[in-house]
């Protein structure tokens, strides 16, 4: 299910990612949601909550990355 705002988004998510981070997961998790929403376009058996957190992750890691300290940081 879509996420209508940061203070929704799961904690693994929220504890460690800073707020523009979350931001980005966010729309990225939303608009896969909406895209993916047809079976036959996602790869075998993978769910549509999946892919989401998939294409969301993937978001974030184009604009951050952990640093030596385990924090998520602006690159």
């Amino acid at each position: 299910m879509p996420y209508s705002a940061r203070k929704n988004l799961p904690n693994s998510v929220r504890d460690h990612l800073p707020e523009h981070a979350q931001d980005i997961y966010k729309e990225a998790y939303n608009s896969a949601w909406d895209e993916y929403k047809d079976p036959d376009d996602r790869d075998g058996d993978i769910s549509r909550e999946e892919i989401s957190h998939r294409v969301a992750w993937a978001a974030v890691k184009n604009k951050y990355e952990k640093n030596d300290d385990g924090e998520w940081v602006e690159v």
